[in-house]
């Protein structure tokens, strides 16, 4: 099929702002209007491949995320079933990285379709709702803590069992093996910061010595006053954890030593 063709059928069925620009024999770029919510446009390449004619991101799209997210943490957990999902609802496939559609029997248009869906809403996972970032964030507080920290320096879900046989005051991950050990707490929204003041208040009530650490998803996020009565009672703080995943990684490794 010519490439005016091929445009054709792609403004007929996505819309009619589509272009194409040769890169070579048998490669086009794809320019769309479509982008990814920062402002990127997606990237979109048709080209032949093994005999067919196929849709690839060349890796772009997993490229961006990365720009956000570490690229472990798009592997595992709630990010990886989105994008799972994604794949498996548009029929995409993913080799090494690279995001590929095969065009059957001439449907371009329909394609080009479905694979820029797919793309958008791979590009979701940095955008999921509350509780689901709540969940990956919490997912990627404890991968480090489990990569940082020895198995037998650390104690998940910890509680001082004299003093609080329920349970009501955890502390996340506890780092042993010190005079004074680290209590290290994850915080997602207002409500845990202020369990975490009562928690740390009562630590001292009865007679703790211990240090502690607060990794925030978003400390900006938090209300003025609930983070100014943490602050007075909380010995050392990160504002988030993507952008600070060395700094907390230097803190507890120069802590254990």
């Amino acid at each position: 099929m010519p490439p005016d063709t091929i445009i054709q059928d792609f403004k007929r069925k996505v819309c009619e702002e589509i272009r194409l620009e040769p890169e070579g024999i048998d490669r086009y770029r794809v320019f769309t209007p479509f982008m990814f919510q920062d402002g990127d446009h997606l990237a979109i390449v048709l080209r032949h491949n093994n005999g067919k004619w196929v849709l690839a991101d060349e890796g772009h799209t997993y490229m961006h995320l990365t720009y956000e997210i570490d690229e472990a943490a798009f592997q595992r957990g709630t990010r990886q079933e989105v994008i799972s999902n994604a794949l498996d609802a548009f029929q995409v496939n993913d080799q090494d990285g690279e995001l590929l559609m095969r065009i059957e029997e001439g449907r371009y248009g329909d394609a080009l379709f479905s694979f820029i869906q797919a793309l958008i809403k791979i590009s979701d996972v940095t955008y999921l709702s509350r509780v689901r970032v709540q969940s990956t964030f919490m997912e990627d507080f404890d991968s480090l803590m489990t990569q940082t920290i020895p198995a037998n320096r650390r104690t998940f879900n910890w509680r001082d069992a004299q003093n609080d046989p329920e349970g009501k005051y955890l502390v996340d991950c506890k780092l042993n093996g010190m005079e004074k050990p680290i209590y290290i707490f994850a915080l997602p929204n207002d409500d845990k910061v202020r369990d975490v003041t009562i928690a740390l208040l009562n630590f001292e009530r009865w007679g703790h010595k211990y240090r502690s650490l607060a990794i925030f998803e978003d400390q900006e996020s938090v209300s003025r006053k609930v983070l100014s009565r943490f602050s007075d009672v909380c010995e050392k703080q990160f504002s988030s954890l993507g952008a600070n995943r060395e700094r907390i990684t230097k803190f507890i490794e120069e802590a254990i030593v």
